[in-house]
């Protein structure tokens, strides 16, 4: 090894780190994967604390007891979340068949220009019969399955709001025990470190709340003033869909815009493009700087890697988490480069 140049045995040497670490983290996904049902109410469950911890602070600040303050907090997410879930829910079935009959106009209108009009829709609609015929048994089967998969998420989500409650109550006593874990000597780098990757996803979960709420008030009412059907069920798309970032702002953009083409034509629905964009620029000029500026901030492209790779992982719920343990590994680092350069 010493017959060999100084800069061959340092780039042998971060080979070998950098080997280290991705097999850690291979196996650390895999392991993950597997018991999906135990870390996604986990990972959601920290996501929750990182939301709800400042209501939290306060009751306690006001002298009340630590489990009747998570209580209290837990009581009033299932308030708001339902609340908030109902008025989505409403919205979306009330103007779900106005967004899906403006989406098929303007997939015919799509066909129409293109030369093929009357093919794909209508063939599909006059061998519905035959098709159900056909897949009438895979249909149950997949119906069974899907009140299943249901039933699971149903699950975590109870366990994950259980979570939060212990999360929020032992907060202290968890911040103990790391350290009491932790190797000698190391112990206020791994709080320090902890309290970072804590404090980055605090802050991307608040400061996308509160973007995704101004995102979907502005988008409704110009929705509304421009008169497109389904505002408000697109303005709650939008809400929803900013939890992701860039992706989530581009599919319900993308569907307001073919609805207002749809339904009222090019003219409205270049208006609709205006105030789309008009947000996303308001967004990421003012609201993402200003609201956000104390978090990790994470290059774009970090950002869509990391989406790939929660997608590819775990689905829906792998693009919900990406960004925010994304966000958490940056404050680790960064925490790290500081304290060793």
């Amino acid at each position: 090894m010493r017959l060999l140049p100084e800069p061959v045995r340092r780039l042998a040497a971060w080979c070998a780190v950098a080997l280290l670490v991705s097999g850690t983290v291979w196996i650390g996904v895999r392991l993950c994967a597997q018991f999906r049902t135990t870390v996604t109410p986990v990972l959601l469950a920290l996501l929750g604390t990182a939301l709800l911890r400042p209501l939290f602070r306060r009751l306690v600040h006001a002298r009340v007891n630590r489990s009747l303050a998570a209580g209290i907090t837990c009581a009033a997410v299932l308030v708001v979340v339902g609340g908030v879930g109902y008025i989505v829910a409403v919205a979306l079935i009330g103007s779900g068949p106005q967004i899906a009959a403006s989406l098929e106009n303007a997939a015919k209108a799509v066909a129409a220009h293109f030369g093929a009009a009357g093919t794909s829709l209508k063939d599909l609609a006059a061998h519905g019969r035959e098709l159900l015929g056909k897949f009438g048994g895979t249909a149950v089967s997949n119906v069974v399955s899907g009140v299943s998969v249901v039933a699971e998420y149903g699950a975590m989500a109870v366990l994950a709001l259980l979570l939060v409650f212990f999360f929020l109550r032992d907060a202290h006593r968890a911040l103990a025990a790391l350290r009491s874990l932790s190797p000698g000597g190391s112990a206020d780098t791994v709080e320090a470190a902890a309290r970072r990757a804590f404090s980055a996803v605090e802050g991307f979960m608040r400061g996308t709340t509160l973007i995704a709420l101004i995102d979907a008030v502005c988008i409704t009412v110009g929705l509304l003033v421009l008169r497109v059907p389904g505002a408000v069920g697109l303005g709650a798309l939008v809400f929803v869909g900013a939890y992701i970032p860039y992706l989530g702002a581009f599919v319900s953009g993308t569907v307001s815009v073919l609805v207002a083409f749809a339904d009222r034509g090019v003219v409205v629905a270049l208006w609709a493009l205006g105030v789309v964009l008009a947000v996303q620029v308001l967004e990421g000029h003012v609201l993402q700087p200003v609201i956000q500026s104390r978090t990790v901030q994470m290059h774009p492209a970090a950002v869509l890697l990391a989406l790939t790779a929660g997608a590819s992982v775990a689905g829906i719920l792998g693009l919900l988490l990406a960004v925010p343990l994304t966000a958490a590994a940056f404050g680790i680092a960064h925490e790290l480069r500081q304290r060793y350069g």
